[in-house]
């Protein structure tokens, strides 16, 4: 499955976590961070690692798993990582009085994952009330919703024919987008002076539009050709983002003006409280 990276909030303290097998990953350096008055997080998390080996004869990163999680230098790197049942188990070996309401918002994030399995549309309330709250129209909130839907087919083909490390589904998003815009998303990101930030919840409707345009028509290529392998789905993620791009110039010429824009939300936002 496609992972999604995230940044969740606890008492003012960013948590990095990242969706991984249907289920919610996060950062155990920044969960430290968050529990502890360490000016090292890092360090506490080496050190409590062999305090906890020495004392319960428990190896704590065998329950952790190395996810590429995104740093403050913009990059990405392999995290230590702990699924919601493996975070409590870390927490258990915090000797610290802010764990207790640590405890409960994890319960709360885990019960909310599960009603979400159970039932996937609250899942997509929850995403629209999320962008309602940033201020985000309803009518992009709309095409947003759709876009992601759109995306998750396409990836579920993927994962279907083939496609089985996260890299690879890197490399294809990133020829869609070559295809369509001109630029792969980090070149994206940067055009739009964009770090943690997801890049989709930055672009306008005419740039929302073009991505669906070319990941649906990877995915149709897909179905129709049977693809399989990344050798073959790659060529037509370059078919499919051409088809799309083939659109834009043809409007680009017609507007006078580029799609891709260096405008974002984030930018937007600001315009809007000096108005």
């Amino acid at each position: 499955m496609e992972k999604e990276a995230k940044i969740a909030i606890f008492k003012g303290k960013k948590i990095r976590k990242i969706l991984f097998q249907n289920e919610w990953w996060f950062s155990v350096v920044d969960v430290c961070g968050a529990l502890t008055d360490s000016i090292d997080a890092n360090d506490y998390w080496y050190r409590m690692k062999i305090r906890v080996k020495d004392e319960e004869k428990i190896e704590l990163s065998t329950i952790c798993r190395q996810l590429k999680l995104e740093s403050s230098d913009g990059k990405k790197y392999e995290t230590d990582c702990a699924n919601t049942e493996g975070t409590f188990r870390i927490i258990q070996s915090i000797p610290s009085a802010k764990a207790e309401p640590f405890k409960r918002w994890l319960a709360k994030v885990g019960y909310e994952r599960v009603q979400e399995i159970e039932n996937p549309e609250l899942a997509t309330k929850r995403t629209r009330l999320l962008y309602k709250l940033k201020g985000y129209p309803d009518d992009w909130i709309e095409k947003r919703m759709r876009g992601i839907f759109i995306r998750e087919e396409l990836t579920d083909e993927w994962k279907n024919r083939g496609v089985k490390e996260q890299k690879d589904y890197e490399i294809l998003t990133a020829e869609i987008s070559k295809a369509t815009f001109g630029i792969t998303p980090s070149e994206y990101k940067k055009h739009k002076n964009l770090n943690r930030e997801n890049l989709r919840d930055h672009m306008d409707d005419l740039e929302l539009i073009f991505v669906m345009l070319g990941e649906r028509s990877t995915t149709e290529i897909h179905r129709t050709e049977n693809s399989q392998g990344v050798v073959k789905l790659k060529r037509d993620a370059i078919a499919g983002g051409s088809i799309a791009g083939g659109a834009r110039k043809k409007l680009e010429k017609r507007l006078g003006r580029p799609i891709v824009s260096k405008n974002s939300f984030k930018g937007l936002n600001k315009i809007k409280k000096l108005i």
